[in-house]
Parts: C-alpha cells; structure tokens; sequence
C-alpha cells in the first residue's frame, strides 16, 4: 500500500468525483467525515471513514495521524479560513508532507467576491505553512447547470444575473482527474505551484442555451434578470444570504467579463483536453428532459 490521503469535503460533489478518480491507484484513501450517517457508501467504496469537524479543532488529531497527503476543501462561507486553518494546522502538527488545496476561480486579495478574497488568505497561510503544497483555482463548475434543471425541463428557460458574460467552465469531473494525477504523480513536480483549471473554451450562457436546444430538439432560451431578481429567487429557494450575496457577486463579475478566458493547465498536466459544455449536456441531458 502507497501513501495515505486524507480526504476532506468528502461527501461533497468534487471529492466524490476525485474518489471515483482514484479508483485503482496505490494511494490508501481515508475519508473525514462529521456526518455519521453519510459514511456508508463511502465504506461501500473501500474506503477508511474517519470522524472530524474542520468546525472542530479538538476533533481532527485522530484523523491526521499517519497521514503523508490531504485533500484540503473547505466549503463557502464566512468562516472558511478558519476551517482551512483548523487543517493546515492539524496538518502540521500530524506531519503531514502534501496539501493539495481546492481554492477558487481568482483568488486574490483585490477579488470581486468575498469568496475569492477568503480564498486567498488560505492559499497565503497554506503556502507559508512549510509543507509541500499544490493550490487548483478552478472556473464555475458546469455541473452549477444542473440547478437550473427543473426550469430548462419544465419550461425549456432558465435565468441567472451574469447578462452576456463569457466563462471558461470546467466539468467537476476534469477538476476530480487533474486531482487525481496530480496526488499520484511525483509530489515534486506540482510543489509550489497554483493552477487555475478551465474548459476548453470561453462560452456565454446564451451559448449554453443553444447547446441544450440542440441536444434536446426543441429551443432553450436563457433570460438574463437583473441582480435583485435573482437574489429573490435564490432566498425563495432557502438559499442562506451569505451565499446568496455571494452568488450575486460571482455573476456580476462574469457579467463584467471577469471570467472571459481558459487555460492550458489541464491539457499541460493531464495530456488530453477537458470536456466541452456540449460534452456535460450531452451527459446529463436525463435531467434536463
């Protein structure tokens, strides 16, 4: 058996896929997690299921011990350099060597979201905390579409704030396998470094829009609404403020073309494109039937 990998985030939708993606390779995979009751599919896998709270400092010594790799993900939110500290730290003190850390699209202290700015103060500490470390800032995930599945099934429309903008998306499925290559290759060919992971192209949602009317034979249209619409529809759908306001903030940005570009991180590190948005509808088109 290889190195250990702790996995944080675990039952959420870019750890499930890097589990997924791991399958087969010499890495023995524990997963943290602080609901009990979601653990068995994750024994279901094979996979050591350890407690801990990133909520909690007291509560991860005993799910870091012997471990040589984390899988750092912290959720959105106003505590999440906290969280992100809890483990850098917890990290250290079990001697981890490794910390590949999920940050986001942009992460820097001048951002234009909060979630951005967060984000940079823990790619900051991670980087200054004297363990190896991989930072992946990957654009919007494609599988965000699937929140507007009911409407583009129902009425073959959907709405968002981000008026024209243009996005590099990415597939969390091409985020799990950059993941995966990047915690089984030879940890000193990714130390120190920071990629940012896109699509293969730069795609408005009318763009988007077209690809499903295409893929479904009849026409989708998307409606761009203004920001206080989309603030209403989310709190309606018991979306929490702070993640409202934080959406919001993102789709002002791409509206402004803040998220107009790609890269080659992917294709430089994985040796073969990422999936087309074509790709994710074409995959996923029983949820929007």
């Amino acid at each position: 058996m290889g190195r250990t990998l702790l996995i944080t985030g675990a039952t959420g939708s870019v750890s499930s896929a890097l589990r997924t993606a791991l399958e087969g390779s010499d890495l023995a995979v524990r997963a943290m997690v602080r609901d009990e009751t979601k653990a068995a599919p994750l024994r279901d896998q094979g996979i050591q299921v350890v407690p801990g709270d990133l909520d909690d400092p007291n509560s991860l010594p005993p799910a870091f011990e012997g471990v040589q790799d984390l899988w750092l993900l912290v959720p959105n939110g106003p505590r999440a350099p906290e969280h992100s500290m809890n483990a850098v730290w917890a990290a250290r003190q079990a001697g981890v060597e490794r910390i590949v850390r999920l940050s986001v699209v942009g992460a820097a202290h001048d951002a234009p979201t909060r979630s951005g700015r967060l984000h940079a103060l823990s790619d900051r500490e991670l980087q200054e905390s004297g363990m190896s470390w991989t930072v992946l800032r990957p654009h919007w995930f494609m599988q965000n579409l699937l929140n507007e599945a009911g409407d583009i099934a129902a009425h073959r429309r959907f709405s968002l704030n981000a008026g024209d903008g243009r996005l590099g998306m990415i597939d969390v499925r091409d985020i799990a396998e950059f993941a995966a290559r990047v915690l089984t290759d030879d940890p000193k060919r990714h130390d120190g470094r920071t990629y940012t992971l896109t699509g293969p192209r730069s795609v408005s949602f009318a763009d988007v829009a077209q690809g499903f009317t295409r893929a479904l034979g009849e026409p989708v249209d998307y409606v761009p609404v203004s920001d206080e619409a989309q603030r209403n529809t989310l709190l309606s759908y018991g979306v929490p403020a702070w993640i409202t306001d934080m959406l919001i903030e993102y789709s002002q940005a791409y509206a402004a073309g803040w998220g107009d570009y790609t890269t080659g991180d992917f294709l430089d590190v994985v040796g073969h494109p990422p999936r087309d948005v074509a790709d994710f509808i074409r995959d996923h088109l029983a949820a929007f039937s």
